[in-house]
């Protein structure tokens, strides 16, 4: 059996680099698209840099994105890269919309110059459901994107599908709601909360400033988020095609609110009134809110026999024992 390859953008941020390892697993050879910069932030993939091969480049420079498919001569390309800090885009919404956005065309352009065959996963989100219209969201609600960063990456979600309508290109949209682990930026909110939990506990600090409170999201693991992309891009290219499943909502189906996620960080240090703990700073609020986002994923256990392994719980647990690890260690 041949050997099949892989190139991924964004291999160094949290989804890029769960997805290397996974696909390391299958026995995939990877590629990954590097930005260049002075000093890389590799941390996510250290593991692994001597099973992976990285090429720089960037999805606004389309020669280095046709280069980059060259070297990799990839069988299935996973586009993760992305301005990805929603509460970023109000300030930086011409980067956001460069990268989230005109960087997708870029890719999709070059994947079908260089080879149409070529399997294509699109990292859409949930963010672009914004202003919902109905509870819980499928594939088949409608967008009301509430920030730069959601408006840009309906672009790259609807020219993903016009890619494949129009040329036939195996292109796949994974709308994926909130998914966290260990290799989350600390920027996140998730990751903020249970790297303060991990400092509180450890006597370095003692309090949290944070924003809204009241934001309810749609929380999952990010490793078992990897698999469904991995998934989508395995379903018999014919029934792709003749069934129209070019788009998937990965969710968990649960709704927790920023309150719960304080709750479970908290319990797991034996705090149960975290209150004294956690500051308001309205400098942390978005200009406009996405108050409630809760997904529907029957389509993808029906379809593609995915379902989520790690819970909300476990979820909390395992990013705040990592984060007490991480301080313990620059003791």
């Amino acid at each position: 059996m041949t050997t099949k390859s892989a190139l991924i953008t964004g291999i160094n941020g949290m989804d890029g680099s769960h997805l290397a390892d996974f696909l390391i697993e299958k026995g995939y050879n990877v590629f990954g698209l590097e930005r260049r910069n002075s000093s890389p932030s590799r941390q996510n993939i250290s593991h692994i840099l001597d099973k992976i091969t990285l090429i720089q480049g960037d999805l606004t420079d389309k020669s280095s994105l046709e280069r980059a498919l060259k070297i990799s001569k990839p069988d299935e390309v996973y586009n993760l890269a992305a301005q990805s800090f929603v509460g970023a885009s109000w300030n930086l919404s011409e980067q956001t919309t460069h990268v989230n956005a005109l960087g997708v065309l870029y890719l999709l352009e070059s994947i079908r110059s260089f080879n149409q065959e070529i399997k294509f996963y699109q990292a859409s989100t949930s963010e672009m459901f914004g202003k919902v219209a109905e509870m819980p969201q499928n594939e088949n609600t409608p967008f009301y994107p509430r920030s730069p960063y959601g408006v840009a990456k309906l672009y790259g979600h609807w020219i993903t599908k016009n890619f494949r309508e129009s040329y036939q290109m195996f292109a796949c949209n994974g709308i994926l709601f909130n998914h966290e682990s260990e290799r989350r930026g600390i920027e996140f909110v998730t990751r903020k909360i249970t790297d303060g939990v991990a400092k509180i506990h450890l006597g370095i600090e003692d309090h949290i400033t944070l924003g809204n409170l009241e934001a309810e999201r749609d929380w999952g693991y990010a490793p078992d988020y990897v698999e469904a992309m991995w998934l989508m891009l395995q379903q018999d290219k014919e029934l792709f095609f003749k069934n129209k499943v070019g788009d998937f909502v990965i969710a968990s189906g649960e709704c927790h609110s920023v309150r719960e996620f304080l709750d479970r960080a908290f319990n797991s240090i034996g705090i149960t009134d975290w209150a004294p703990y956690v500051k308001q700073d309205p400098r942390f609020m978005r200009p406009s809110e996405v108050d409630v986002l809760l997904g529907d994923p029957s389509k993808a256990k029906e379809v593609l026999g995915w379902k989520r392994k790690v819970g909300f719980d476990e979820m909390i647990d395992r990013m705040v024992k990592n984060d007490i690890k991480i301080h313990e260690s620059k003791k």
